[in-house]
């Protein structure tokens, strides 16, 4: 059977559950990381020698990096679905996911550290008030490339951008208007497997920089 080791609370571990769900893929979970530990075990390493969640092992394969992950079940259980087959749409797919890790995600999960998992003396808000336009700016180009999608279709690259959207909506900011961008927030929020990934609180995180 496939497992996925990693705590439900890390937005990383939420993109691959959030996979698995759509995929319809039996597997077990084991949790690991944070409170419960267990990154630096012998046999964790032997799976990622980084330490870091998540990692999924199916069959005698170990794989770890969510996107890399993401991009694995879905060529394996969702080929021609949530993986496109032709190539061209394959790299359209793959460009949105490798500008999801290099740009939307540091951007907004930089502020998340710095503003909602730091201490508010230890808060540097000039750095933060910086990450927070980066992060409204990122959410803005996403938002212009909703125009020509079907927001009921989800493919491969959806998966890591959307994962943040939780975040974003339920955080206690001030964010300009992205029609779009809420419009597929709420189709998400009508999948059973986004809400049972994504939409989990994640209040044991604030304020806690060690975890």
């Amino acid at each position: 059977m496939l497992r996925l080791w990693g705590r439900t609370s890390s937005i990383n571990v939420q993109k691959v559950l959030w996979t698995l769900g759509e995929i319809d893929v039996a597997f077990e979970h084991i949790e690991v990381g944070g409170r419960f530990r267990g990154l630096d075990t012998a046999a964790f390493l032997a799976m990622n020698p980084h330490g870091r969640i998540p990692v999924i092992e199916d069959g005698d394969r170990a794989f770890w990096e969510s996107n890399a992950i993401v991009r694995y079940l879905c060529a394996r259980y969702a080929s021609g679905l949530l993986s496109p087959e032709d190539p061209a749409e394959r790299a359209e797919c793959d460009q949105w996911m490798d500008w999801q890790t290099n740009t939307l995600q540091p951007a907004l999960m930089g502020f998340f550290w710095g503003w909602y998992r730091t201490p508010e003396p230890q808060r540097d808000p000039v750095r933060n008030a910086t990450l927070l336009a980066a992060t409204h700016a990122a959410f803005g180009a996403l938002d212009g490339e909703l125009a020509g999608r079907d927001l009921d279709r989800l493919t491969m690259d959806e998966i890591p951008m959307g994962a943040l959207l939780y975040r974003y909506f339920t955080l206690e900011i001030d964010r300009p208007r992205h029609p779009r961008l809420e419009a597929w927030y709420g189709a998400l929020s009508q999948r059973a497997a986004y809400r049972d990934a994504v939409m989990r609180p994640y209040d044991e995180l604030k304020g806690r920089l060690a975890f």
